[in-house]
């Protein structure tokens, strides 16, 4: 399978790429914004199936362009995308600035809608779209002070996977979200300092890797709660 992780330097797109690249078969690109770490995830994959491409979605130039100039010259068929990179600023409504709005939309809702929309020519029926979300944008779920705008840049991923699902669905191209409760990741410690998570980045990163391959089995179009506690 030819599989795309964006936010695979780290984390949980770090660790559902290694237990990706387990099978020989598959290949890998994963994105990041750190090189040097990017190095090291495609260093430890044992079958040598991990390549890296570093990107910053934070930015409004021609990242995505770059960034599928590069797949459509690595890949003729995209089996699997998971859009995983996330950006979370911990800080009060009244206390967010424009800027920090629009970062956390940038690469949490409107970067992977605009690689979505320019990989679908290499996808085909059978093709797996995986967003991944939060708890924190899934509705009904507790709320917490400090991350209304994160919440809200997830909530809106977690629409779009329902819409976009839907307008697919003749294609064969199936479209998931999994909204992770409290993982250990970093990006968990910068919002709850000092919180320890029941569910360890690794645990939930080899979850990620199976669901991409198998869960377009079971689903399409939903937003499924991956979350033993919110925190």
């Amino acid at each position: 399978m030819n599989i795309i992780i964006t936010g695979g330097s780290r984390g949980i797109g770090r660790d559902a790429a290694l237990s990706l690249s387990e099978d020989k078969d598959n290949k890998i690109l994963i994105t990041g914004r750190n090189e040097t770490a990017l190095r090291e995830v495609a260093a430890a994959a044992l079958n040598e199936n991990i390549s890296w491409f570093m990107v910053d979605f934070s930015k409004k130039g021609d990242e995505i362009k770059y960034l599928t100039d590069h797949i459509f010259s690595l890949f003729s068929i995209v089996d699997i995308l998971v859009n995983n990179a996330g950006f979370l600023v911990n800080r009060k409504f009244t206390d967010l600035s424009a800027d920090d709005n629009r970062h956390m939309m940038e690469v949490n809702y409107f970067a992977p809608a605009a690689l979505i929309r320019s990989l679908l020519p290499l996808m085909r029926k059978g093709s797996h779209i995986v967003n991944i979300s939060s708890m924190g944008g899934f509705q009904g779920s507790a709320k917490f002070a400090g991350l209304s705008g994160y919440s809200a840049s997830k909530a809106a991923i977690a629409c779009l996977t329902e819409c976009i699902a839907d307008e697919l669905s003749d294609s064969g191209i199936s479209v998931n979200c999994l909204a992770f409760g409290s993982v250990q990741t970093e990006m968990l410690e910068e919002a709850f300092p000092g919180y320890n998570a029941p569910v360890s980045s690794a645990e939930m990163g080899k979850f990620v890797g199976y669901f991409s391959v198998n869960g377009n089995k079971f689903f399409n179009g939903k937003i499924l709660p991956v979350a033993l506690s919110t925190p």
